[in-house]
């Protein structure tokens, strides 16, 4: 890793004027030049390279990028090869390269922040492939703690982003990282997580599970997720001791980034 700076994603416009800033200086600074682009995208995004839209924001709250073709705005503007997957199967393409689900033939990504997405592969693929799943608006069971919040997913409300997302959490709570260890949301997160846990394993039967995002950060919440899970499962789906099936990232905030770099490394052939 070479150099990194985090933009603030506003409007297309400004984010992309901020993207091309970066690399401008970067290339200058490494006296370089860019031979390819890899993008892990937030989604919803057509994925498929064989569409005319290929790389197009679909519908999505935020404002201005439904509908912006993200991967030719930034091949024009760099004038280089932009290949482009979802965020979360860019973090587990790199995950099972460099992470926490390397020798792994059945793994879902999941990452919980501001949304909340999933990506899974199996039999050698992603599954959804030319699309993706659309994972965190699966229905999950509320909490008896919870049960009068009514979700601020503005699609379903009570799905599990709308439960589960930093958003969510927010909403009722406040800041998410400033809330202690002990305090309630994080036992109701955790119910929600090993629900969205238990249907991977459930429908998939993968062997790990990678939870990253920022509310993974909080201290004490993966564990509470595997005894939640435990619970759940009820000693049905036995196939992997919980800590070796539930983790966090073995690229911790990089796992993204690096799944962008695999994204342009595997799919670029140099002329």
């Amino acid at each position: 890793m070479l150099n990194r700076a985090r933009v603030p994603v506003t409007t297309p416009e400004q984010t992309l004027t901020g993207v091309r800033v970066f690399f401008r200086e970067a290339l200058a600074a490494q006296d370089a030049r860019m031979t390819a682009l890899g993008v892990a995208s937030f989604g919803p995004v057509n994925i498929d390279p064989t569409s005319a839209q290929y790389g197009t924001i679909l519908d999505t709250p935020k404002p201005g990028w439904s509908r912006f073709n993200l991967r030719e705005s930034l091949q024009n503007d760099l004038q280089v090869p932009v290949f482009l997957n979802t965020d979360v199967n860019g973090a587990l393409l790199a995950e099972m390269t460099w992470g926490a689900a390397q020798n792994c033939k059945g793994v879902a990504y999941v990452t919980v922040g501001t949304g909340i997405g999933a990506g899974i592969y199996s039999r050698g693929c992603f599954l959804g492939h030319p699309s993706h799943p659309e994972f965190g608006h699966i229905r999950v069971k509320q909490h008896p703690a919870d049960s009068d919040f009514t979700g601020n997913c503005l699609f379903h409300g009570d799905c599990l982003e709308g439960l589960a997302s930093a958003k969510a959490i927010a909403a009722r709570f406040g800041d998410p990282a400033s809330l202690p260890e002990h305090h309630a949301i994080w036992d109701i997160e955790a119910y929600y997580l090993a629900q969205a846990c238990l249907s991977l394993v459930l429908t998939t039967r993968v062997e790990r599970i990678v939870l990253g995002g920022g509310i993974l950060l909080a201290k004490g919440l993966i564990e509470k997720v595997r005894s939640a899970y435990d619970g759940l499962q009820n000693g049905y789906v036995q196939d992997h001791a919980t800590a070796d099936l539930i983790m966090t990232p073995g690229l911790g905030d990089d796992a993204g980034l690096k799944g962008g770099i695999l994204l342009a490394m595997n799919e670029h052939s140099p002329s």
